[in-house]
């Protein structure tokens, strides 16, 4: 039995259509999985791998086997396009805006003060206290003793003081009286000036006013003087102040109180003022002033520093000042005023200063060999995950594209068995 026609032709056309279509379909497979185990090689395998001795051809894959070369690359290529020092200085200006850093100081400065607020075991106090008793017993004596070598060391100040103090000073009725007291009663009692008359009154001064008055008094003085003589009036003078002490002191009070010598007293301190000394007098008097308080400095200064130090209890000095910094409401108003000075100075420094400081700074921050460090860290699956992460989409693309590719080649070669 002979069969249809139809049933012969069939087969030939299945293969035939197989025949062109097969290599647009193994070309678009090809294309796509030999781009995408390209990609893939660029990262896998992360190790090599080795048959004896010998490495395995592209073991690891060409990014990790090439790495630090990688490193260096990507290092070069951000310190010489991206992080220029031109960069880096415009970078930090605008990291460096003064409201930013006055923010930031207002911050520094508010959690000191917290920080002050909050010490319970009195840490700030033993170093505040440490820090005035080291600045007035060892820093102060040192400035001043080299500052008092200065022929105009304290002139303004102490001239100021001599000018607007002393020179206008003067005792009013109530402290006159009460110096004047002080004076007879303290300092020249009747008992002090007792004994200075005794020791005014030796043999060779009785002899020397008695020859004193013998030669230089004339008429009823001279002879009083040579016919009487005061030798033997002031002998008896001096035996009476010795050996009647009591009586003696006695006389002496009653000539202080007949002589009126307390309201005259009184009225001498009243009226003394420097105002009524003459102007050279004065000058020199100041001048004088002047010299021995830098002189005393200069030697006695330090040692004086040195013991008032000693004698003051620094910690409850420091104890005092935080307690009224921390209970005092000007510090804390005054903290965004002081950030902001700060700021301002901090910015004029930078304007200045800023190229210099960045200058120094990239050597020291060593930005190349950090990003150089960092890469060659980074493991080989992290690194194709972050690189993954950014051109995924285009890595895909290359893979998709190596499939049309090889469609459009198969379409070619089908095209080319048509015509044959």
């Amino acid at each position: 039995m002979i069969p249809h026609p139809s049933s012969l032709t069939f087969p030939l056309d299945l293969a035939t259509l197989w025949l062109f279509l097969a290599p647009p379909v193994v070309g678009a497979v090809i294309g796509y999985f030999t781009n995408d185990i390209a990609i893939k090689m660029l990262f896998r395998p992360y190790r090599a791998y080795h048959i004896g001795e010998r490495r395995i051809p592209f073991t690891p894959g060409l990014i990790p086997r090439n790495q630090e070369r990688l490193a260096k690359r990507i290092s070069d290529t951000i310190m010489g396009s991206l992080l220029t020092p031109e960069e880096l200085q415009n970078l930090a200006r605008r990291l460096l805006q003064t409201e930013r850093v006055q923010s930031v100081i207002l911050w520094l400065l508010r959690l000191a003060l917290d920080q002050v607020q909050a010490d319970k075991e009195q840490k700030t106090v033993k170093i505040l206290a440490s820090i005035l008793r080291d600045l007035l017993s060892e820093s102060l004596p040192r400035l001043l003793k080299v500052m008092a070598r200065r022929e105009d060391f304290l002139e303004t100040q102490l001239n100021q003081i001599f000018d607007q103090v002393l020179l206008e000073l003067q005792l009013n009725e109530e402290q006159a009286s009460r110096l004047s007291d002080w004076l007879l009663e303290v300092v020249l009692p009747p008992d002090i000036l007792r004994q200075a008359l005794i020791d005014f009154l030796t043999d060779r001064n009785i002899q020397i006013i008695d020859e004193g008055l013998r030669e230089k008094t004339s008429g009823t003085y001279w002879v009083i003087a040579n016919l009487f003589g005061v030798r033997n009036s002031l002998t008896r003078l001096r035996t009476f102040c010795l050996d009647e002490k009591e009586a003696s002191n006695a006389r002496l009070q009653e000539l202080i109180t007949s002589l009126a010598i307390r309201a005259r007293l009184r009225e001498f301190l009243q009226n003394l003022s420097l105002q009524n000394l003459p102007v050279s007098t004065v000058r020199q008097l100041r001048k004088t002033i002047r010299d021995s308080v830098r002189h005393y400095v200069q030697e006695r200064g330090s040692e004086v520093l040195q013991e008032l130090s000693k004698s003051i209890d620094w910690e409850n000095v420091a104890t005092l000042i935080l307690n009224r910094l921390r209970n005092s409401a000007v510090a804390s108003t005054s903290l965004e005023l002081v950030s902001q000075e700060l700021a301002l100075i901090l910015e004029l420094y930078l304007e200045r200063d800023l190229e210099n400081i960045v200058a120094q700074a990239i050597p020291i921050l060593n930005i190349d060999q950090v990003i150089i460090n960092r890469v060659k860290a980074t493991s080989p699956a992290d690194l194709e995950a972050a690189i993954n992460g950014i051109v995924k989409s285009e890595l895909q693309a290359i893979v998709s594209l190596g499939g049309i590719l090889g469609f459009i080649i198969g379409i070619f070669q089908s095209f080319s068995l048509l015509l044959h």
